[in-house]
């Protein structure tokens, strides 16, 4: 009789959980969205601008939107406030870092945060 071959995830419930958190990094442009607010706190023009000048990455800002709340949804980053741009324009939102530090440890299959 033919077994199926299990995946890896099937096999090892504890790596789903690590997998999920660690595919919030795989998608575009959000380690460069990382580093460029660093250790400070960025608006979305600010991360927008440093994108394309930095990093060479001419987006549509509907996709930064995208990234930085996949980023936010997952625990990595914040919106501290929302700042007046001086244009008579909505107010933006003014992001930082949550998390400095990622931990896995790979013999309980858990992620551990230390945050800012």
């Amino acid at each position: 009789m033919f077994r199926r071959r299990r995946r890896w995830g099937m096999m090892h419930p504890e790596l789903r959980s690590i997998m999920t958190f660690l595919s919030t990094f795989v998608g575009g442009p959000r380690w460069a969205i990382i580093r460029i607010i660093g250790e400070d706190e960025k608006t979305t023009s600010e991360i927008y601008n440093e994108l394309i000048q930095k990093y060479g990455l001419a987006i549509p800002r509907s996709l930064l939107y995208y990234h930085l709340d996949m980023l936010e949804k997952a625990g990595v980053i914040e919106m501290v406030r929302y700042q007046e741009t001086g244009k008579g324009g909505a107010p933006e939102k003014v992001w930082r870092v949550k998390i400095r530090k990622i931990i896995l440890d790979l013999i309980m299959g858990e992620i551990k945060v230390e945050e800012k």
